[in-house]
C-alpha cells in the first residue's frame, strides 16, 4: 500500500511530537530533552537525514557560540557595577512618582537589553525596582512585569540582544536560499526600536492600569508572605524530652516544626544550627501552624515565650535563667553593610555584622541546577539557612517546605546572617532582593569593560569581524583585562541554553533533509492562498507567538521559521519578511510567566496571578502583531 508521505516525514513528525510533549509538559528539564533529541535525530539517521557529525553539529554553530560568549561579556559589564549605578540614577530620577518609577525602569531595562543580555539585566534591576517601590509606597508588583517587557522588546535591537535572534539568524542562512546570508547586527534595528517604542508606551499607559498590585507596597517581610499565624517563641523546660536533643531531631514523622533560631544567654544561635543540642532555658523560634503548636506545647514540656512574659510582667514566673529579651529577627531590616559607613568602621564592626540575623528575600532565577538542589531540605543543607516559606507566583507555602521542590522564578523567605547572605550574593543563580552593596564594585574598570563591549559590537556592525569572532574576542579581553577569572566565565554561561541551542539545531536539519517542513509548508500554502500576504504574515507572527508560550522560544524557531519560509515561497512573496514575523514573535511571547525566562524571574517576586501577563500582555501582543507586520511590510515589502 502506498503511503501517503514518506517513511523518513513520518519518523521526523513522531520525533517532532514527542519532543513537543517533552517541551511542553517537561517531565524533565528542557534541555535534557534537546540533548535527547540531538541523539534520536543521530539514531534515526537514515530516516531523518541527520550524520553524527550533523547532529552534533550544533556545539560548534556560531549561533551557540555568540550566546556563550555573550553571556560572558554581560557577567563582565556587571561585575563593573554600571547597571548598579544606573539604578541608583533611576532612583533619583523616579522619587515618589509611581509614573516616573515605572518611565525608569522600562527606559533603563529596554536600551540596554540589546546590548547586554536581558537575563541579567532583569536579574539586576529587581531588587533595585523592589526596594525602590517598598521604599516610597509603590506595590513591587506595578513595576516588574513592566521591567521583563522591556527587556524582551529591546532584547530586538540587535542580533545579539537575545539568543532566539542568533540561532534564527544561522537557520535563515541554512534554508534562506543560495543568497541568504545571517543577519547582520542591525538587521532588524529600526523595526525593534518601533516594537520597543509602542511597547513602553503601552507600558505608560494601558498596561500600567492593566497590571495587579499583587504585594502590598508596606510592610515587613512577615507581613508580605502571611507569617504572622506561623511564626513564635516557645521556652525550653527542664523536663522537656527535647532537651539534649539536635535541632534536626526536633522534626520528626509527621511534625510539620523548624526552628529558625535559638536565643540562648542573650545571643542569637543561627549558625550550624540543625546540630546545635538544646538546652533547658533555651528560647526557641520556629515556624509552624496554630495545630502543630498546641500539639508540642503539651506534648514536649514547652511555654509560648509572649506569655510567659505576660506571666513575668505581672510578677507570676520568673524567666528562664540567663535569658535577655531582644527584638524577634523576622522584624530586623537586612544586616546589609550601609554604604556611607567608612572601611574602619566597618572593620571595627565586622564580628558583630556577622552575628546579626535578619529575614531575607531570595529569588531562584531559572536553570537546569534547581534540579541539584533536592528541594528545599537541600537548599538548607546547601547554605546553612532555614527556609520559612516559599512564594511560587500568587502563591505562598508555609506549611510541609521539606517536601517542596524548588522552581525557577520562586521567592524564598530566608532566615540568614551576614557569612550566608554573602554566599547567596556570590551565587549566580540567586537574586538577593535587598541587596545594597554598590561599593563592593571596582568602579576604575567601567571604561575597559564597556570599551571592550564597544568594540565587539563595533567591529561586527562594520562587519570587519563575523559577529562570533568578535564576541569572542571580547571574552579573551575580559579575561585578559582581569575583568573576569576563568572561573567567573564559566559560571556566568547559562548552561542549559547552550544545550538546548546545540540540542534543537539538528531538528532544523532533519526538518528540510526529510522534506517534512515542505510537506507542511505546502498544506499551508493551500490552505492560504485566499488570503492577502499581510495577513498570512500576521497569521505566522501570532501562531509562533502562540506556540512558544508553551515550549522554548529555541524550538520554536526551529520548528516554525523553516516552515514560514518554504510558505513564503510556495505563496511567492518575500521569504525574509516571513523570517523576520516568526523571528520577532518567538523573542516576544507576552501570555504567560513561562513563556520566557524573564517572565518567570518577575513571577514570584511580583506575586503575581498566572493568568495576570496574559491580562497585561494579550493587549500588546494583538498590537505588536500589527505593528511588526506592518513595519515588516512597509521596511522589507512583501
Amino acid at each position: 500500500m502506498q503511503l501517503p508521505v514518506s517513511v523518513d516525514v513520518l519518523v521526523v513528525l513522531a520525533v517532532v511530537v514527542v519532543a513537543l510533549v517533552l517541551f511542553i509538559f517537561q517531565p524533565v528539564s528542557i534541555d535534557t530533552t534537546a540533548i535527547a533529541l540531538m541523539v534520536v535525530l543521530i539514531l534515526l539517521g537514515p530516516w531523518t537525514g541527520v550524520s553524527p557529525e550533523e547532529g552534533v553539529s550544533g556545539f560548534s554553530n556560531p549561533a551557540t557560540l555568540t550566546v556563550l560568549a555573550m553571556f560572558i561579556l554581560s557577567e563582565g559589564v556587571r561585575q563593573t557595577g554600571v547597571i548598579q549605578i544606573l539604578t541608583q540614577k533611576l532612583e533619583g530620577f523616579a522619587g515618589d512618582s509611581e509614573f516616573r518609577q515605572l518611565l525608569a525602569t522600562v527606559g533603563l531595562a529596554g536600551p540596554s537589553a540589546g546590548f547586554v543580555n536581558n537575563t541579567p539585566i532583569v536579574a539586576v534591576l529587581i531588587p533595585a525596582v523592589t526596594t525602590l517601590a517598598r521604599k516610597t509606597g509603590t506595590s513591587p508588583s506595578k513595576l516588574l512585569i513592566p521591567l521583563s517587557f522591556a527587556a524582551m522588546l529591546g532584547g530586538m535591537l540587535t542580533v545579539i540582544g537575545t539568543s532566539t535572534n542568533l540561532l534564527a539568524s544561522q537557520i535563515w542562512a541554512q534554508v534562506g536560499g543560495p543568497t541568504a546570508e545571517p543577519f547582520s547586527l542591525f538587521e532588524f534595528t529600526q523595526l525593534g526600536a518601533v516594537v520597543l517604542t509602542v511597547g513602553i508606551l503601552y507600558l505608560l499607559t494601558v498596561g500600567r492600569y492593566l497590571t495587579p498590585a499583587r504585594i502590598a507596597a508596606e510592610g515587613t517581610p512577615t507581613d508580605q508572605f502571611g507569617m504572622a499565624d506561623y511564626l513564635t517563641d516557645v521556652v525550653v523546660h527542664e523536663n522537656s524530652d527535647l532537651v539534649g536533643s539536635q535541632v534536626r531531631e526536633v522534626r520528626r514523622g509527621d511534625l510539620d516544626l523548624d526552628v529558625f533560631q535559638i536565643m540562648r544567654n542573650g545571643r542569637s544561635i543561627v549558625r550550624a544550627l540543625s546540630s546545635e543540642r538544646i538546652r533547658a532555658g533555651d528560647v526557641l523560634s520556629v515556624r509552624a501552624s496554630q495545630e502543630t503548636l498546641e500539639q508540642v506545647i503539651g506534648d514536649e514540656h514547652l511555654d509560648f515565650l509572649p506569655e510567659l512574659l505576660d506571666a513575668a510582667a505581672d510578677g507570676d514566673e520568673p524567666l528562664p535563667e540567663g535569658f535577655v529579651p531582644e527584638h524577634h529577627a523576622w522584624n530586623q531590616p537586612s544586616a546589609t553593610p550601609n554604604p556611607a559607613t567608612n572601611n574602619d568602621e566597618r572593620t571595627e564592626n565586622v564580628e558583630e555584622a556577622e552575628d546579626e540575623v535578619s529575614l531575607t528575600e531570595i529569588v531562584l532565577l531559572p536553570g537546569a541546577w534547581l534540579n541539584r538542589r533536592n528541594g528545599v531540605a537541600g537548599f538548607e543543607r546547601t547554605y546553612d539557612a532555614t527556609v520559612l516559606a516559599v512564594r511560587r507566583g500568587n502563591d505562598v507555602i508555609r506549611q510541609r517546605l521539606r517536601d517542596v521542590r524548588l522552581q525557577g522564578g520562586d521567592v524564598l523567605l530566608v532566615q540568614t546572617n551576614e557569612d550566608v547572605l554573602d554566599r547567596l550574593r556570590d551565587d549566580n543563580n540567586i537574586v538577593v532582593s535587598s541587596d545594597r552593596r554598590w561599593e563592593d564594585f571596582d568602579r576604575t574598570r567601567i571604561p575597559i569593560a564597556l570599551g571592550i563591549v564597544a568594540a565587539v559590537v563595533g567591529l561586527a556592525a562594520l562587519e570587519y569581524l563575523p559577529i562570533m569572532v568578535s564576541a569572542l574576542a571580547g571574552v579573551v579581553a575580559m579575561l585578559f583585562s582581569g575583568i573576569l577569572r576563568p572561573a567567573d566565565a564559566y559560571e556566568a554561561v547559562d548552561w542549559d541554553v547552550i544545550f538546548l541551542l546545540a540540542g534543537v539545531i539538528p531538528l532544523g536539519i532533519a526538518f528540510e533533509a526529510s522534506g517534512t517542513a515542505d510537506l507542511i509548508a505546502s498544506g499551508i500554502a493551500t490552505e492560504g492562498t485566499m488570503l492577502p500576504p499581510l495577513v498570512m504574515l500576521a497569521v505566522f507572527y501570532l501562531g509562533t507567538a502562540i506556540i512558544t508560550e508553551m515550549m522554548s522560544n529555541n524550538a520554536s524557531i526551529v520548528l516554525m521559521l523553516p516552515i514560514a519560509v518554504e510558505v513564503a515561497g510556495q505563496l511567492g512573496v518575500n521569504a525574509f519578511a516571513f523570517a523576520l514575523a516568526v523571528t520577532f514573535a518567538a523573542s516576544t511571547p507576552l501570555l504567560s510567566p513561562v513563556g520566557y525566562q524573564t517572565n518567570l524571574m518577575v513571577y514570584g517576586p511580583g506575586g503575581y496571578k498566572f493568568t495576570d501577563f496574559a491580562r497585561v500582555g494579550a493587549p500588546l501582543q494583538l498590537i505588536l502583531t500589527v505593528v511588526t507586520t506592518a513595519g515588516i511590510a512597509f521596511f522589507w515589502g512583501l
